[in-house]
């Protein structure tokens, strides 16, 4: 199969959008696929990837007027050069704006069947940097862009019904793979547990993501004032400074990956992620695959990887009662092992291999019907 994956996020951006493309990337090759991937153009992004070319498209900065982190791609003539040059089977568009538009334009004049992925909440962004203005036009133009597209798939059950609502016909539930070799609770470091808490009394709370305001990494200002409480924050972002000061008694370990970003999944207490408007949040599953509880939103993504009482807790965390109420819980809890238990099992069978065969069947899906409708069409 030929797959054309058009994504407005790819490296050297890192974040939920360009892990899963490579993964996607990865199993693609293993299966003796070919992709052409297609990306707005930013320094460092690599020519290939997983054997399959990577092709750049001119791009807006964007991120210097909102922090999202990664350029939108400006449409041109040159996509659709790029996509019947290379006569996909399939286009897939990843997280899907400017660019991902012009590409469902492209694949109907070229009769490419194509699937998008809803990932980012963009609508969502806009209204924590201040544009409430475009938040509902972002909304009626994000439903648009997945309308035109012949299959949808959205990686939460609140994403789903975000989209259903925008009228987007042909939603269907995928999610997210996780690393169950890398992310263990084998990886837990006693030393490094000693190293952020000589005293070993204290409760080890963290979080692993971009620093943004977005992500609401303040609100945990109302456990940073409890000495029972340490705070480790990991990653790297705009809001880094701006949260150091609100969060002084917190340790920030800067960006991490690999070996070192398990070894902290899997060393901490629980694991916490504020942000409101997760489409997903990869992080909480790497946390539940290291054997940490988290504490989720109920709104957004994590809520339906997290079970309330079992794997960690699902609440208002913008309310400080109910967030210092969910810690207290768990520190009086006498069956932490038997959570960290539960928390490994709940993401045994999210392996990206089983998650790439779901995608591989939506795929041939999506192909067969076409061609059904083709040769209805004929007859």
């Amino acid at each position: 199969m030929k797959v054309a994956i058009v994504t407005e996020s790819f490296l050297p951006q890192i974040n939920g959008v360009t892990n899963s493309v490579l993964r996607i990337l990865e199993s693609l090759g293993a299966g003796g696929h070919e992709a052409l991937v297609i990306v707005p153009e930013s320094a460092g992004t690599p020519k290939e990837y997983a054997g399959h070319k990577v092709k750049t498209i001119p791009a807006l900065p964007i991120q210097s007027v909102i922090p999202i982190g990664m350029p939108i791609g400006l449409p041109n003539r040159r996509l659709e050069h790029l996509i019947d040059g290379f006569s996909p089977d399939v286009i897939h568009l990843a997280s899907p704006m400017l660019l991902g538009m012009q590409a469902a334009k492209i694949a109907k004049k070229l009769e490419i069947p194509t699937l998008s992925v809803y990932q980012t909440d963009m609508a969502g962004f806009a209204s924590h940097y201040g544009f409430e203005i475009a938040h509902t036009s972002l909304r009626k133009f994000v439903g648009r862009i997945h309308s035109q597209t012949d299959r949808t798939l959205a990686p939460s059950r609140s994403a789903c019904l975000e989209l259903k609502s925008q009228g987007v016909p042909e939603v269907y539930l995928w999610q997210r793979g996780v690393n169950l070799e890398l992310f263990n609770p084998k990886a837990r470091s006693e030393s490094l547990r000693k190293y952020w808490d000589p005293t070993g009394k204290r409760t080890i709370i963290g979080y692993v993501g971009r620093l943004a305001k977005e992500k609401r990494i303040s609100d945990l200002k109302y456990l940073d004032r409890d000495p029972s409480n340490l705070l480790i924050i990991t990653g790297d972002g705009p809001a880094k400074e701006k949260l150091m000061r609100e969060l002084p008694n917190a340790i920030f370990m800067g960006h991490k990956n690999g070996n070192d970003l398990a070894e902290i999944f899997a060393s901490l207490d629980l694991f916490i992620h504020p942000g409101p408007n997760e489409t997903f949040c990869q992080a909480v599953q790497e946390a539940l695959s290291s054997g940490t509880p988290c504490i989720v939103p109920m709104t957004g993504g994590p809520a339906d990887l997290v079970s309330h009482g079992k794997t960690g807790y699902v609440i208002n965390i913008h309310r400080p009662d109910e967030l210092e109420s969910a810690v207290i819980h768990f520190k009086l809890r006498n069956d932490r092992a038997n959570m960290v238990l539960q928390a490994r099992q709940s993401v045994l069978n999210r392996t990206w291999a089983t998650i790439n065969a779901q995608l591989m069947n939506h795929y041939e899906e999506i192909l067969v019907n076409r061609r059904n409708y083709v040769d209805g069409s004929v007859a």
